[in-house]
């Protein structure tokens, strides 16, 4: 049975660190620094197997180079069009790898960064900055009609599957989102639980699909009712039918947020 711990990396990153119970070998996914990695191995006498890298940027590769150095020859998987060089196995959309005896499909989900893709199965989904608890990443390299189109890619996963994200920017997307949907029930039950977590220094995740289907925003920008919520505030730009307007009129709320 797969297991997935949280590594504190940063003042807000999670690199996530795999592992089975029949083996000692563990993979971590976007380790922005080393010795954090390192030393959680170490606490847990388990040896390093690969690691996995949903896209280019600092915080979530900066560590590669230091623990390849320390376990040399280790897989490092990553988008091939990624800009980042230290990538052994380059992936593309649709494709499959085992790890720990365990399958993923690599699913492109340009929008943060062009480069940026998750790992996912029907029961895990790692999705680095594109997929946030109650929100989304920034849109730095890509179009909100790419990410809206990623989006989609996500929200076809089981309902059941576990997100796990690499930022613990879960309370701040959840003021947003009450902002966008201030008589959601399940978004302010969702709200109230991340808060008694956050209080007693627990973490908020992994969330799931079927959770951020009933909460996030993005998720939910096809609805009508997100844009009748906040007038003044939103005003959806959809048109000509662009079924992305949506999500790019609340991604520039956000932005201004």
């Amino acid at each position: 049975m797969v297991q997935v711990k949280a590594i504190k990396a940063f003042s807000d990153n999670y690199i996530w660190c795999l592992t089975t119970d029949n083996s000692n070998q563990a993979w971590v996914v976007d380790p922005g620094q080393a010795q954090p990695v390192l030393a959680y191995l170490a606490e847990h006498e388990l040896t390093l197997g690969g690691i996995l890298i949903t896209h280019h940027h600092y915080d979530h590769t900066d560590g590669v180079a230091a623990l390849v150095g320390a376990y040399p020859n280790i897989s490092v998987y990553g988008p091939a069009n990624s800009p980042f060089k230290g990538i052994t196995h380059s992936l593309t959309d649709g494709q499959s790898i085992s790890v720990l005896n365990i399958n993923f499909t690599i699913l492109a989900t340009p929008g943060h960064t062009l480069d940026h893709i998750c790992y996912t199965n029907d029961e895990l989904a790692f999705t680095g900055d594109t997929l946030f608890s109650g929100g989304c990443g920034r849109l730095f390299e890509g179009t909100p009609k790419e990410m809206w189109e990623s989006f989609n890619k996500l929200r076809e996963l089981p309902a059941s599957c576990s997100v796990y994200c690499t930022h613990e920017y879960t309370q701040a997307n959840l003021a947003f989102a009450k902002a966008v949907e201030p008589r959601n029930p399940e978004l302010l039950a969702y709200s109230k639980k991340v808060n008694e977590l956050r209080s007693n220094n627990q973490i908020s995740l992994p969330t799931s699909i079927g959770q951020e289907l009933k909460i996030n925003p993005f998720m939910r920008s096809d609805l009508p009712t997100i844009t009748e919520l906040v007038p003044g505030k939103f005003i959806s730009v959809t048109k000509n039918n662009e079924p992305w307007g949506n999500f790019a009129s609340l991604r520039q709320f956000k932005d201004n947020f």
